[in-house]
């Protein structure tokens, strides 16, 4: 038989499980109850500004609060990722990021360096779009396929250059990746970004460099880069007729894919509601709008769906940075 003093401690703990309960419910019903602000880890301009500028007028038109998008560059996107990383658990920080996210974690671990976050401390919101790496080349470079630039790049080991947003980025792993495919071996001209990787080959500095749809397109269609194939799974519509490397029997896959985040430990009843109002906010036609015209394809995942396509991803990255090693 329990004594009077633990029953007591028994209802204690109770009613402080319920006034938590009832104290979390509130604060889920009030969000968002300040602005939320909009993390971009990297300068303006580039692919997750794209995103986060219609988003933010979005969520300020859905919640009738500010939702400010602020730049936190430097570390490779570490320093704005680090920043959310550490803010409090209540919902009112959203993290725009790319595979940046891990890639800085896989580089830093080559080095023996810690990086100033970790996985841990973020936590997985949606993902945005999903837009497949686009290959291509300068078109005074004589190929017209991938077999032909293969075969080139054989016959010339090390002479062929392909410039990229720099080590270890974005465009210079699915470049490793194809290099560790086909037994070929090309020199890497790193830049710093994914406009400045286009314009080295645009001026015949390099002869093969990859970007995203949006940042090529424009100059395949003037005819100033030819492009050769696509590191996805499936045709981009802006490029429906372009193979990819998978349908040619090359097992690779790369995308340059935007996914909102926030910091871990935000209490579900308000993170349930964060995820209810990002869903709509990425379904709103003004949204999907602004991506669409920049050839960006809305893909909006979620929960174990996102999560999965986050972890094969990261497996795909990392591998490809123990293949480069330290430079």
């Amino acid at each position: 038989m329990s004594s009077p003093s633990g029953g007591i401690q028994k209802m204690k703990r109770l009613l402080f499980a319920i006034g938590v309960g009832c104290s979390l419910a509130a604060h889920a019903q009030d969000y968002p109850s300040k602005p939320i602000t909009i993390t971009v880890p990297n300068p303006p301009g580039g692919m997750n500004q794209i995103h986060a500028q219609p988003l933010s007028a979005v969520l300020e038109r859905l919640t009738k609060q500010p939702a400010p998008v602020v730049n936190r560059p430097g570390g490779t996107a570490a320093v704005g990722t680090a920043y959310v990383a550490n803010q409090p658990p209540d919902g009112h920080n959203i993290l725009v990021t790319t595979p940046n996210l891990y890639l800085v974690i896989e580089k830093d671990k080559l080095y023996g360096i810690k990086t100033p976050f970790t996985l841990d401390q973020i936590a997985l919101i949606a993902l945005l779009s999903a837009d497949p790496l686009i290959m291509t080349v300068h078109p005074a470079l004589p190929v017209k396929n991938v077999k032909e630039l293969i075969a080139l790049a054989k016959s010339r080991p090390n002479e062929l250059v392909f410039s990229t947003s720099g080590p270890y980025g974005i465009t210079h792993t699915p470049m490793a990746m194809f290099m560790d495919a086909t037994g070929t071996k090309l020199r890497h001209l790193p830049t710093t970004g994914g406009g400045p990787a286009i314009t080295q080959a645009l001026g015949g500095h390099s002869q093969v460099t990859g970007g995203g749809p949006a940042a090529v397109y424009a100059h395949v269609e003037s005819g100033k880069l030819r492009a050769l194939a696509s590191w996805g799974v499936k045709p981009h519509p802006a490029f429906p007729k372009l193979p990819t490397f998978k349908s040619m029997g090359i097992d690779i896959e790369a995308y340059l894919w935007v996914g909102l985040f926030t910091t871990a430990g935000v209490p579900e009843p308000t993170f349930s509601k964060m995820r209810d109002l990002i869903r709509k906010a990425a379904a709103d036609p003004a949204f999907k709008q602004a991506l669409e015209k920049v050839n960006v394809v809305p893909d909006y995942r979620e929960g174990a769906e996102f999560k999965a396509f986050f972890d094969a991803d990261y497996k795909r990255m990392a591998a490809a940075i123990k293949s480069i090693g330290k430079l």
